[in-house]
């Protein structure tokens, strides 16, 4: 009986237990140090990251996985006889979607879906557990893709960053910006909107003001809020991270809260003490 698998990217940001539990591969992008590349939560996670930035002076570049990656990844999948429905990250941020597509090509038509999640982070990994739940339950890859393709509006992703400094050396804010957003306290909240990174709100003040904003965002939703699945992601902000499970449990209905340390990729943008609140609306 053919199967069919869920594959996603590695800025799904899913953590091994859960990849490993639902059966999801996961083929990493790239983070490049100069002349070094590393494969992002294979050879290098977000500790070494900022240590590197700090000797640096630099951000990474990234890239997404060649279609010859997919084609790695995909080949023992297939050569089992099972399906593939792969979600990746939004088109809009990477290639990673197009190299995909370009590996599908070389299997036949119905072997191998691609779908772009418009999203991000657990963003795509709430989609990718929703699938692999389908999967568990027998649902054909036509079906499964039908379901994640009505999901991707419905998905909610805002975070917090901490400090202008990373988007500052991503050139993604000037110096102006940069300066005045650390003299006065300044945290940005960013929300996924058609596939980007949108700023929506600038939190000045305590860091503790700016986790209450983000709360009270997701909060709005919580009567139509999708109670399977809620992810909390961060990059080294374990303790807020946790307070964050512990209101929105609460606060809300929802069976599973997850926390999840944000991937390297993320975690080059928004840089250390990022921490986000993924779900999912009905």
């Amino acid at each position: 009986m053919t199967r069919v698998r869920i594959c996603t990217d590695s800025t799904c940001d899913l953590s091994d237990e859960l990849l490993q539990s639902y059966e999801i591969v996961s083929v990493p992008l790239y983070v490049i140090f100069g002349d070094q590349s590393y494969q992002d939560g294979v050879s290098i996670k977000a500790d070494r990251l900022y240590k590197l930035v700090d000797q640096t002076g630099k951000l990474p570049k990234t890239a997404a996985p060649s279609p010859a990656d997919f084609v790695r990844a995909f080949a023992p999948i297939i050569g089992s006889g099972d399906e593939i429905v792969y979600i990746g990250l939004s088109s809009e941020l990477s290639s990673t979607v197009q190299n995909a597509a370009i590996a599908a090509a070389n299997y036949p038509d119905g072997k191998v879906t691609v779908i772009d999640s418009r999203n991000l982070s657990t963003g795509i990994g709430l989609l990718a557990l929703k699938a692999a739940q389908a999967a568990r339950d027998g649902q054909s890859s036509k079906e499964i893709t039908e379901m994640v393709m009505s999901l991707t509006a419905k998905i909610e992703v805002e975070f917090i960053i901490d400090t202008l400094e990373y988007l500052h050396k991503g050139g993604r804010c000037s110096s102006v910006q940069h300066f005045l957003g650390s003299l006065l306290k300044i945290r940005p909240i960013v929300k996924v909107i058609d596939g980007a990174m949108t700023l929506t709100d600038k939190v000045r003040g305590k860091r503790e003001k700016a986790l209450d904003q983000l709360l009270n965002n997701a909060l709005k939703h919580k009567d139509n809020m999708n109670t399977d699945f809620l992810f909390v992601t961060h990059s080294s902000a374990a303790d807020e991270a946790a307070y964050v499970k512990q209101q929105i449990e609460q606060h809300t209905r929802v069976k599973q809260v997850f926390i999840t340390d944000t991937g390297c990729v993320v975690s080059s943008h928004c840089g250390p003490r990022t921490v986000g609140i993924v779900f999912a609306k009905n």
